[in-house]
């Protein structure tokens, strides 16, 4: 079984960590080739080569789930992704949805060397302009204790995190001032409800 490029590996590790990061279900075939936008067969062989390499644990027809390995290298490359994204937005002036597609790129092309060295000019931070947090250099995660939007029946919040999936999205939550840090109500921004993660404050 041929070995596939090391990209390739980065991008499926890091899709399959994403899609569990912010709820338990474990990833399906199905889901992953929708996430990456390839077909299911594509997908079902990548798979089993993820597999051979110890990457991932996936039986027949069965969700997939990331070995120790596997969950240690899809750590380094959302470290990777996220401190360039806040990079972007800090120092380079990109706005918050233009950056995912950037940091696609430059996350398989810096040096470790040229990312500690970002790092340390952005003074070590600990969530990306969307609020995602970043993992440590040891890939420990500090992840805050948020829900979705649409799961809060009353009262006020805060914004702890805007999933970064819709570019047209954040350019209208940007418009109505909403991002990480804000303060939102119950029963508000219904269109974007399902991808805000708030933390419920006490009134």
């Amino acid at each position: 079984m041929a070995r596939p490029p090391a990209t390739v590996v980065e991008d499926y590790l890091k899709a399959i960590y994403a899609h569990t990061e912010w709820q338990d279900d474990p990833v399906t075939p199905s889901q992953l080739a929708e996430r990456l936008g390839l077909a299911p067969s594509t997908v079902t062989e990548m798979v089993k080569k993820l597999a051979a390499q110890g990457l991932v644990d996936h039986a027949r027809y069965g969700a997939i789930r990331l070995t120790d390995a596997g969950r240690q290298e899809a750590l380094r490359m959302v470290r990777r992704h996220r401190l360039i994204e806040t990079w972007l937005v800090e120092r380079c002036g990109f706005a918050w949805h233009e950056v995912h597609d950037e940091a696609e790129v430059l996350e398989h092309a810096m040096s470790d060397r040229l990312l500690d060295e970002l790092d340390r000019q952005l003074g070590h931070p600990t969530s990306d302009p969307h609020g995602d947090p970043i993992p440590d250099v040891h890939g420990r995660v500090d992840r805050p204790d948020a829900v979705p939007l649409a799961q809060l029946s009353d009262g006020r919040a805060l914004v702890a995190r805007v999933s970064d999936r819709d570019p047209e999205m954040l350019r209208e939550l940007t418009r109505g001032g909403v991002s990480p840090g804000s303060i939102v109500s119950a029963g508000s921004l219904a269109a974007a409800a399902t991808a805000i993660w708030v933390i419920p404050l006490d009134d």
